[in-house]
């Protein structure tokens, strides 16, 4: 039989009634002949309440016990699942991560996949069962302790499944119709894109846009998976979603194709630092050894051979960072005067591979901003994005100002 991989998000399963839908789906699919491989995320709101027992339990705490909570919920969804199944006469079973065994890296709560052996699940299919419910999000190290994926890692799950099994498509069912130009809840003329490139949705992924996970993207466009983001809750047909492809299967687009945003950044700056060869090295290995999460880098121009050192990293990380610099300081691997925390900054960017064609996107977007009085603290550039940093009580009137700029809700 054909396999099919069905993912369904947090918002999807949040309550019994939505994992009852999902299941209708899942047996839809079953109707038509496929062995049906489903991966389910934890119900709405159980994980960020598993990460915050955590947290309130051990703020700095030990990853591997981390993980043996957090993955907990996804565990749960999929028994429900699996009993949902069961009471439509469907033959369904649960799987944890271990029992696949989703294979991962020993780094814990940010571990990757490194092999799905097909051979336990085939050999169940081939014995007559029609869905294997699997916890996403989880794996399990080499060491054979628990392991999560990083957040949104049921998407990476869905993809490396898909891929693994030879999948004839995987269908991520989610709380939203599709890929927008922008989050609709920020502007109401977000359109939907039929498709989008593999790399713009890889952008859009790591810039701060919650559809779908950058390493499921990865994975996609790495072993040519098909990929359709959908709604698990209007009805559905061949064409429903947005499909994401490569570059080629798109006739025509927008120069830009979206405006992403992130909410929870920080800008953290090292003030006065020995401006000498392996400064650098030793700032950002010290930060990465900390577990911090390093994304835009600004380097100041050097006075009397000292410099300012600024980079952006997510706000829920600027205590580990400042742990990590104070520990490097203290080792006299690092030395500065302070470190200083702006928390209240967020990221907007703008991504399209027309851009690559295009002259001009960049010009346009500053006087965009500058129009509407907004001061840009980091700007960073890549071949099909521009990111900057803006103070946070901005974010929403830049998003829906350079969407209108753009013209993005009008189609190519």
């Amino acid at each position: 039989m054909p396999v099919l991989v069905m993912k369904f998000g947090g918002t999807s399963v949040a309550t019994l009634d939505r994992i009852r839908r999902a299941a209708k789906r899942v047996g839809v699919e079953v109707s038509k002949g496929y062995d049906v491989i489903v991966i389910v995320s934890a119900m709405s709101g159980k994980t960020n309440e598993l990460v915050g027992w955590v947290n309130e339990t051990s703020p700095l705490y030990d990853a591997r016990e981390y993980d043996a909570v957090v993955s907990s919920g996804e565990n749960v969804t999929a028994g429900l699942m699996a009993l949902t199944l069961q009471e439509m006469d469907i033959p369904a079973r649960s799987w944890q991560g271990w029992q696949v065994p989703v294979k991962t890296t020993a780094a814990h709560s940010s571990a990757r996949i490194e092999e799905i052996p097909p051979a336990n699940i085939m050999s169940k299919f081939g014995e007559g069962m029609k869905v294997a419910v699997v916890a996403g999000f989880q794996g399990v190290s080499p060491e054979g302790r628990i392991t999560t994926l990083g957040r949104g890692g049921s998407d990476t799950t869905a993809v490396a499944f898909a891929a693994a099994f030879e999948a004839e498509r995987c269908d991520i069912y989610t709380d939203v119709d599709g890929v927008y130009t922008t989050d609709p809840r920020v502007s109401a003329k977000a359109r939907k894109l039929d498709k989008i490139a593999f790399e713009e949705m890889l952008e859009l992924a790591s810039l701060g846009a919650k559809v779908l996970q950058t390493r499921s993207v990865e994975l996609a466009m790495r072993y040519k998976v098909k990929l359709r983001v959908l709604s698990s809750f209007e009805e559905q047909s061949d064409e429903a979603g947005t499909l994401v492809c490569d570059e080629e299967e798109i006739m025509e687009s927008n120069v830009v194709s979206g405006i992403a945003f992130s909410r929870d950044e920080a800008k953290m700056t090292l003030v006065s630092v020995a401006d000498r060869p392996g400064i650098a090295a030793a700032i950002f290995t010290a930060l990465s050894e900390g577990g911090v999460n390093v994304d835009m880098i600004v380097q100041n121009i050097s006075e009397e051979g000292r410099t300012d050192m600024t980079w952006s990293c997510p706000v829920d990380q600027t205590k580990r960072a400042e742990k990590a610099m104070d520990e490097a300081k203290v080792a006299g691997t690092i030395n500065f005067n302070e470190l200083i925390a702006d928390t209240d900054v967020a990221k907007v960017s703008v991504v399209g591979i027309g851009m690559r064609s295009h002259t001009g996107v960049a010009a346009k977007m500053f006087q965009v901003l500058s129009n509407e009085g907004i001061n840009i603290k980091v700007i960073t550039t890549s071949e099909i994005k521009i990111s900057v940093l803006i103070d946070r009580k901005y974010m929403e009137l830049a998003v829906q100002a350079l969407h209108d700029a753009f013209e993005l809700d009008k189609a190519a």
